[in-house]
């Protein structure tokens, strides 16, 4: 077991045998299926792919922390993309690995909210990065004679701490809401914390609730959105003007980014699709489609940028090269 990996389910636990003296609010995970007879299976395939996830996405951002000529603006929003996969995967995967092995698949409301809380943090980050991506890839192509003046260390820092402040910062109030909130069901129709739930709650009205989300949706998913499509239109009108050789270079570095971006919208698409069918969808159905939040994307990532950047995938084949020959 990786030390991320031992360290988290170590907390978890540690967490959980506190809250056992306290006075707290449990719920309980019904969205597994044939868990008695699979449990094994489930496990098993989930933390190798968590190792997976750990190992591919670490390789890539050692190697660009390591070679100095891939300390530009491009590689390290690669980086911060794939450190925010890492960061996504331990927010999931190990109390999904505790829950495979347990009993009864339980958490309490605090836990929950927390997990909850990270997981769609971490998710408007993504979108906010591949925003960040998308204008540096403007920039470049666009304007590459200002590029250094404009894609500056401070510029790039900016951009990445806004990436993750700012979904934070406006998921904040939620905590607040639900806290006022009386729990009327203890029971959570899904595998870990996501907007389902708003289920466990009393509301004789959802229509403040659905404002409200409607409101981060907009400004963490439609408007980066928008903004990435503006920005590859302006790309695809230079490109369309240019010589055969900027059209190479304009595809092999923004193929990439569309490809995560097609990835992550359908991981959105599916998360709100999971929220919004309550019990109409099947429940192994809802249980496949959860699964599917989780266990690509993080692969996708690395995947993708250590195969489609040829920069990153010279370094990474030289690196498996020298570990080969060397063991």
């Amino acid at each position: 077991m990786s030390p991320t990996c031992f360290a988290v389910f170590k907390v978890l636990f540690l967490l959980d045998s506190m809250m056992d003296g306290l006075n707290v609010t449990y719920i309980m995970f019904g969205g597994h299926v044939e868990l008695n007879k699979c449990r094994f299976l489930y496990f098993g395939i989930m933390f190798i792919v968590y190792v997976l996830i750990i190992c591919s996405n670490s390789t890539i951002l050692f190697i660009i922390w390591k070679q100095k000529t891939l300390h530009e603006p491009m590689y390290i929003f690669i980086a911060a993309l794939l450190f925010n996969s890492l960061l996504f995967s331990t927010n999931i995967y190990p109390k999904l690995l505790i829950d495979f092995l347990s009993d009864k698949q339980i958490t309490t409301i605090a836990l929950c909210h927390v997990q909850s809380f990270v997981y769609y943090t971490l998710c408007g980050s993504e979108f906010l990065i591949l925003s960040a991506m998308a204008y540096d890839r403007y920039v470049s192509i666009c304007k590459p004679l200002q590029y250094r003046v404009i894609m500056r260390k401070s510029t790039v820092s900016i951009l990445l701490v806004l990436a993750w402040l700012a979904p934070s910062c406006q998921l904040v109030p939620s905590l607040f809401i639900s806290y006022s909130m009386k729990v009327c069901n203890v029971t959570l129709n899904g595998i870990f914390c996501n907007n389902s739930i708003s289920q466990l709650y009393c509301m004789t009205s959802k229509a403040s609730y659905i404002i409200y989300g409607t409101f981060i949706a907009l400004n963490t998913i439609f408007l980066p959105i928008l903004f990435i499509l503006f920005t590859y239109v302006k790309i695809l009108l230079v490109t369309f003007k240019s010589c055969i050789n900027v059209r190479r270079k304009a595809a092999q570095t923004c193929t990439p980014h569309l490809l995560v971006l097609m990835s992550f919208s359908c991981l959105c698409s599916y998360d709100i699709a999971i929220a919004r069918t309550d019990n109409s969808l099947n429940e192994t159905a809802r249980f496949i489609m959860t699964l599917q939040v989780v266990l690509y994307h993080p692969l996708f990532n690395p995947v993708v940028y250590g195969i489609k950047v040829k920069e990153i995938a010279k370094h990474l084949k030289s690196f498996l090269s020298h570990r080969k020959w060397k063991d």
